[in-house]
């Protein structure tokens, strides 16, 4: 597999950024149906309203050519003021419907997208090299046939409808004229029916092409990927090194905390566990530090350096280790093992605390 091939699946970061773009998934084809079928749709609604105001409109003018004393001029703007009247009655809510059903398709495939990204000037769309790809590239080969099967199917849908009404136009001499009519509009109704169920499937098809597309476009390459990764969530190398940094400050910050402690219980080479336990403020001894192996070993020094009590004992050093949190006190469970420990410190050491209170058990 080459190193630049496109395999991944489009991260949401890219999509988001490409949408930002108005580089989005839409079907044109979809939204030409979508126009198609409410123009249709509107007209089978409206059409009882053209011979009407198409009526009126032919009265208005007999009307007025009987009037005297009406200029040609006049006459002639009103004749335009009443005719763009008639056009936007009869043809208005038809134009609107149609582009009220492209801009929904759009909408709904774009899902509400607006963006003015698209309308700034980019000088890659003027570049002769650049159009010249996109003439010839698979694409355009791909619309160009698209546009030739559209056509063709549509030559192929209107002459068999004309047809059929030619074969059976002789029947016309012997019908009443609005049989004629109706059957007429019925084949007319007919064609228009088998074309909006031709283009849907073509629809249908392209949408799927064009949303198989547009997920091609969008993949991504591994090292793509792992560029966005580092953008997005840092480098992975600088992140572990700041949490090496991290550790070693916290380790730092424990170290410090040794030589205040009353005693380091340790298992001989693996574990240590440094504790304090200040009567008059601690309800129970607190782990100031712990580690293992060489951790526990630099414990021990710094203890041994500062004249803390180092203790060994395996079983308590481990438990301490496992069950004890970091600045925490330990567990109720070791209460009376510690205490025994830090009695005997205490005493050892002639310490008065022993004498005030004893550590909790």
């Amino acid at each position: 597999m080459a190193e630049g091939e496109k395999t991944e699946k489009a991260t949401p970061k890219k999509r988001n950024d490409e949408r930002k773009k108005g580089n989005v998934f839409k079907s044109q084809d979809a939204i030409a149906v979508a126009a198609l079928l409410g123009s249709f749709g509107m007209l089978w609604i409206w059409i009882d309203n053209f011979p009407r105001e198409l009526g009126s409109f032919m009265t208005y003018c007999l009307e007025n050519v009987k009037k005297s004393g009406t200029t040609l001029p006049v006459f002639i703007s009103e004749l335009a003021v009443e005719g763009l009247m008639v056009v936007a009655k009869t043809a208005g809510p038809i134009l609107l419907v149609t582009m009220l059903c492209a801009v929904v398709a759009t909408f709904t495939q774009t899902k509400f997208l607006v963006t003015t990204e698209l309308l700034k000037p980019q000088f890659e769309r003027i570049n002769p090299l650049k159009g010249i790809k996109r003439l010839f590239s698979l694409k355009s080969l791909i619309e160009a046939l698209k546009g030739l099967l559209k056509i063709g199917l549509l030559m192929i849908i209107v002459y068999m409808s004309i047809r059929d009404m030619f074969l059976e136009s002789s029947r016309y001499l012997y019908t009443d004229l609005p049989i004629s009519a109706a059957h007429v509009v019925e084949y007319g109704a007919g064609m228009v029916v088998r074309i909006c169920i031709a283009f849907i499937v073509l629809a249908a098809v392209d949408y799927i092409y064009q949303r198989w597309d547009y997920e091609r476009q969008m993949k991504m390459t591994k090292q793509e990927v792992k560029e966005e990764y580092k953008q997005m969530e840092g480098d992975p190398q600088v992140k572990g090194k700041i949490k090496q940094i991290q550790r070693e400050r916290a380790q730092q910050r424990m170290m410090q905390q040794v030589p205040g402690a009353d005693v380091v219980i340790r298992n001989p080479t693996h574990f240590a566990v440094a504790l304090r336990y200040k009567p008059e403020q601690d309800n129970a001894p607190i782990v100031l530090a712990k580690g293992q192996d060489a951790v526990a070993q630099k414990i021990v020094e710094i203890a041994q350096a500062n004249h803390v009590a180092v203790m060994e004992n395996v079983p308590l050093a481990r438990a301490l280790y496992a069950e004890a949190e970091l600045n925490q006190e330990i567990p109720p469970t070791l209460y009376n093992a510690v205490a025994e420990v830090l009695v005997y410190i205490f005493k050892l050491n002639g310490d008065k605390r022993i004498s005030r209170q004893q550590p909790p058990r």
